[in-house]
């Protein structure tokens, strides 16, 4: 099998287990603090990750593999707005168990699959192959934005210890 496949599913099966660890180990305040003002807590990330989970990327594995084309997906548009965040391990069982189904639909793609184009309206022809990077890439992103996020208190606490931290602080 391809390393595409592998390492996507690697990384694919891996973020569950650390949100859910990350759900359950950590304070609720931590995980709802904002870096600064108009910057997404881990909580949103993880919102975020469950959206694309439910509404964008097996939904583009499945246009890829049917030969359909396939729109944008804009989470200040499109994303859901709840009135409040779930908790976090609540958000961290839903993501589990999508990208579970998520994970059995991958099972399914092939080498041969990888080539497979759709149209995205704003990047034009893209292939599975390049989705599967993707897909892993913003797995891999907003888990560490959210790890950003939770660090902040720690490096504005640390004292002398602050320039070994230049950068990783939130800019304004």
């Amino acid at each position: 099998m391809p390393a595409t496949i592998l390492w996507s599913q690697a990384v694919l099966r891996l973020t569950p287990a650390r949100w859910t660890a990350l759900a359950k180990g950590l304070p609720d305040e931590l995980l709802r603090r904002s870096p600064l003002p108009g910057e997404w807590s881990a909580l949103e990330c993880l919102k975020h990750l469950l959206d694309t989970e439910q509404f964008v990327f097996p939904v583009r594995v499945r246009c890829f593999l049917e030969g359909r084309d396939f729109s944008a997906f804009n989470p200040d548009a499109a994303g859901r707005k709840p009135d409040r965040i779930p908790a976090a391990l609540e958000m961290a069982q839903t993501f589990t168990a999508l990208r579970q189904e998520s994970l059995l639909l991958l099972a399914g793609v092939k080498e041969k699959d990888l080539v497979r184009t759709a149209r995205h309206e704003e990047l034009g022809t893209v292939t599975l192959g390049q989705m599967l990077h993707e897909w892993a890439g913003h797995d891999l992103m907003h888990t560490v934005q959210a790890e950003r996020a939770m660090m902040q208190p720690f490096i504005q606490g640390s004292g002398p210890w602050l320039p070994y931290f230049s950068d990783h602080v939130a800019s304004k």
